[in-house]
């Protein structure tokens, strides 16, 4: 039986985002690698399931303001980074991080984005983000677009042991 984990992102609030089952694929010096198939599902808050066509594979770093997902081609967006607090393992199987709206995307063809301020500056209002945390939230923005631009590892071929690991798996 695989070694099922629950991600929960949540929000600010409390409430519950992007939450999703992954398996287990190991740890490395840049963290804790989980993965899925293509061809499985996700949900946001309690809604209907999300199809996720393509395999990806999502590190959660030790003590850092974000989680990487690796998607396997051909789908567009390479990597997706949300910038969150650090991932808090409640046991063994069950991971959970708010989610800081700011999002670092690599495109296939290369171009980095920094995503969502609009929503960020939104959630600072609503949600009363204190000064730590915006200063944090930003920090990990500025040296994502970075890493992720410059191909820096994590975000260079690190991923494609772990990818490998799910990618042509089915569910």
């Amino acid at each position: 039986m695989a070694d099922l984990v629950f991600v929960n992102y949540t929000k600010y609030d409390g409430t519950l985002h992007w939450n999703l089952r992954m398996r287990r694929l190991g740890e490395d010096d840049h963290g804790v690698w989980l993965g899925l198939p293509g061809g499985t599902v996700m949900r946001k808050g309690y809604g209907p399931m999300v199809p996720i066509a393509w395999a990806h594979v999502i590190l959660l770093p030790r003590g850092a303001w974000w989680t990487a997902a690796f998607n396997a081609p051909p789908r567009e967006t390479e990597i997706y980074c949300d910038i969150a607090t650090p991932p808090r393992w409640v046991s063994s199987h069950e991971v959970t991080m708010v989610d800081l709206d700011l999002d670092v995307i690599r495109k296939r063809d290369g171009r980095t984005l920094l995503d969502d301020e609009d929503e960020f500056a939104e959630h600072q209002v609503r949600y009363g983000y204190p000064a730590d945390v915006i200063a944090e939230a930003e920090a990990a923005g500025r040296w994502l677009m970075d890493a992720v631009g410059g191909r820096a590892e994590p975000f260079g071929g690190a991923c494609e042991r772990w990818l490998g690991m799910v990618d042509g798996e089915r569910p």
